[in-house]
């Protein structure tokens, strides 16, 4: 059986103070759940606080970036050297990293290569627009940005993908439950075509956009999905604690 994971991305919000009050809350009720993997991704200038707040507890910190260079004349980048002290996971390909700050596939796929290196485990988005959706090449679209990334790697154990459609993030719109595990399915197969079959059911496949404490049981029941990427429904304790609750009990009841 895959763990589960729900893994919460603050993006550009949270203060320290701001951030430290939050995990301090998600930490009192979250850090003794077992059978679950919880994951937060806060902004870099909060990660020494987080990560100093939940080391003694099960809850693990990522990044939501990070720079394919180590050290070097690179102004405002994160290394990930920088990272290893805190981090076990890192964002990569995320969509608004690739819409706003223009992260073409191969700088993506650099970023995979040298967050291994450093045994920084790379959350890896893909996912479709509005458009693209509506022209039927969801899996056109996901099976290219799933290729490219992970072009002449060879398969690391403990990849997390994130399906996230760019039309379901930060819309209050979300994909039906249905919807996702077909494409995540598609994912999967991908991930066999690719590596082998032993890959293919070992990696977890989350679902991110819009994942609230109210639609959380409608993606975690589905087969095919892991767990799930929470953007704004994670700056809320109450929301994100439930929805780590309610994924715990689904998989349970699933795997009893």
């Amino acid at each position: 059986m895959r763990i589960p994971m729900i893994a919460a991305n603050w993006k550009m919000n949270t203060t320290v103070s701001e951030a430290k009050k939050l995990v301090t809350e998600i930490h009192q009720e979250l850090s003794d759940i077992k059978n679950i993997d919880k994951v937060i991704c806060p902004p870099f200038i909060s990660l020494a606080t987080v990560y100093e707040l939940t080391k003694e507890g099960s809850i693990k910190l990522g990044a939501q970036n990070v720079y394919f260079e180590e050290k070097g004349a690179y102004t405002g980048e994160i290394s990930p050297l920088m990272l290893t002290d805190f981090c076990k996971y890192v964002i990569i390909g995320h969509s608004e990293r690739r819409q706003y700050f223009n992260e073409t596939r191969e700088i993506i796929n650099k970023k995979i290569r040298t967050s291994l290196s450093f045994k920084l485990m790379p959350i890896l988005c893909v996912g479709e627009s509005l458009e693209e959706n509506e022209a039927g090449n969801t899996e056109k679209i996901v099976a290219g940005q799933l290729k490219s990334a992970l072009a002449g790697i060879d398969y690391p154990n403990g990849l997390i993908l994130a399906y996230e459609p760019i039309w379901a993030i930060g819309t209050g719109k979300s994909a039906t439950g249905e919807q996702a595990n077909k494409t995540i399915g598609f994912l999967r197969r991908n991930i066999n075509e690719l590596y082998n079959e032993t890959a293919a059911q070992n990696v977890r496949i989350l679902y991110g956009g819009s994942v609230t404490d109210t639609n959380t049981t409608e993606f975690i029941s589905q087969p095919e999905i892991d767990g799930a990427l929470v953007g704004g429904a994670s700056l809320k304790a109450k929301q994100f604690i439930s929805i780590v609750k309610q994924a715990r009990e689904i998989k349970n009841q699933t795997s009893s």
